[in-house]
């Protein structure tokens, strides 16, 4: 029976409460090395790509500059750019916002990853309507929430001309005169449009891939509607079997009705593992690791955020606040913004208690992502059987440790997704299109 190709990558754990920065074992966030050995072990493990994400602005809470975000936000480029020397095959993919960037110069930065690395450049499309964020940029906040899916849209479409300006023959190799340029063979970049007003020239040609691979996260209607039209892949949080399936067969059906294949869509949850020698120990293990993501401070931090007041009082270990909810939504900066305070606080008391919850561990339950929690055979089994039965494509695996996190999967649970026969042996292709079945579509009309 033929079985459908599980796809895998690695995110460098950053500025999140999944990564545990106290473990002893935990290593630099900024150091160049650490990128390297998660990116070469992902590598060595035959992952589709590596995946970075981006950080504008340090978020701040109660005035403060967040805990989590002092370990620094380096620029994604740059990193991409550098690990495009130390590896070969893996792709290198990158969050750029296009609310505070030009499609000019992203295509250019993305072609030129796209040409240093050998056609292995995929850009994870974001937006943003957060005026916090955009006070770190000339324009500000002024972006209105409405607006931030057309203009991605409308950046999107300026990219691809500036990708397509160049035809494929415009390079021309010549022994006697060496390599030199057809100008007639390169299109001018016209647009005008509410967001652009674009007139010019790429400056080099289309890397390898023609673009970028396109990745998008959103689970809204518009943003599912938007990954469906212009996503090569799109990211999901959705963490149990019948969530996922509902969320594949929802994409994958938007894809169809926009004429595209839905095979070329690929869906990714995010998700944690945690291995152990017998299902009891990971289970210990996985509680361990849970309790050091959340410590007490942070649970009341997240617990202000909805309750929008100061909670330092309350023991994280006691019940939740008998208090009103205020609504005063600057509390924090660049975090998670609930549209309904006070109905998140009532769904909070509700589940503390019935499941007789302490202010910890409601968060610690309110905040776990999909995990896999077991044997590598079990954790193996599992994200076989949720590829198989359409829950996704694959997982973007997030280790809880930097730089060493990823290294016990590779070694343990690679070799049984192999031995089931959904797993490459080898790399076959030497682009990031190539490794997720998406060679040829390129190039399309923007």
């Amino acid at each position: 029976m033929n079985r459908k190709p599980i796809h895998l990558a690695a995110h460098f754990p950053g500025v999140n409460n999944t990564t545990v920065w106290t473990d002893p074992s935990a290593g630099s966030q900024v150091e160049f090395e650490s990128f390297v050995h998660l990116a070469r072990t992902a590598e060595r493990g035959l992952f589709d790509f590596f995946f970075l994400a981006e950080g504008l602005r340090l978020r701040e809470h109660r005035g403060r500059i967040h805990d989590l975000d002092v370990v620094g936000r380096p620029d994604t480029f740059t990193v991409l750019a550098a690990l495009a020397a130390v590896t070969d095959r893996i792709g290198l993919t990158g969050t750029i916002n296009t609310t505070f960037n030009e499609p000019f110069e992203v295509a250019r930065q993305f072609a030129t990853l796209d040409h240093l690395s050998g056609g292995r450049a995929g850009w994870n499309v974001v937006t943003s309507s957060d005026a916090f964020t955009g006070a770190n940029f000339r324009r500000g906040g002024f972006l209105d929430h409405g607006d931030r899916y057309r203009r991605a849209e409308e950046f999107l479409a300026v990219a691809r001309q500036f990708w397509n300006s160049w035809a494929p023959d415009a390079v021309i190799a010549d022994i006697d005169a060496g390599v030199y340029v057809d100008a007639d063979r390169i299109r001018g970049v016209e647009h005008r449009g509410p967001q652009f007003d674009v007139r010019g020239f790429a400056t080099l040609p289309a890397g390898p891939q023609g673009h970028p691979v396109l990745l998008q996260a959103g689970d809204s209607a518009e943003g599912r509607a938007f990954g469906a039209r212009q996503a090569d892949a799109v990211f999901t949080r959705h963490s149990s079997l019948a969530d996922g399936q509902r969320y594949y067969a929802d994409v994958k059906g938007r894809a169809r009705s926009y004429g595209r294949d839905p095979d070329r869509l690929k869906v990714f949850p995010a998700a944690t593992f945690v291995i152990g020698d017998t299902d009891a120990e990971a289970e210990d293990k996985a509680r361990h690791i849970r309790y050091q993501q959340v410590s007490g401070a942070t649970a009341i931090a997240m617990l202000e955020q909805v309750w929008g007041r100061d909670l330092s009082g309350y023991d994280p270990d006691g019940p939740l606040p008998d208090l009103d909810v205020t609504g005063d939504a600057g509390i924090t900066q660049g975090l998670l913004r609930h549209a309904d305070p006070v109905a998140m606080a009532r769904r909070y008391r509700e589940r503390a208690q019935a499941e007789n919850l302490s202010i910890r561990e409601l968060v610690i339950a309110l905040t776990s992502r999909q995990q896999f929690v077991g044997t590598a055979a079990h954790i193996a089994a599992e994200i076989d059987r949720y590829v198989q039965a359409d829950a996704c494509d694959g997982f973007i695996l997030v280790p809880h440790l930097t730089p060493h996190g990823l290294d016990e999967f590779v070694d343990l649970v690679v070799p049984l997704l192999q031995e089931r026969g959904a797993f490459r042996t080898a790399y076959t292709g030497a682009t990031l299109r190539e490794h997720l079945g998406l060679a040829g579509s390129g190039r399309r009309a923007g």
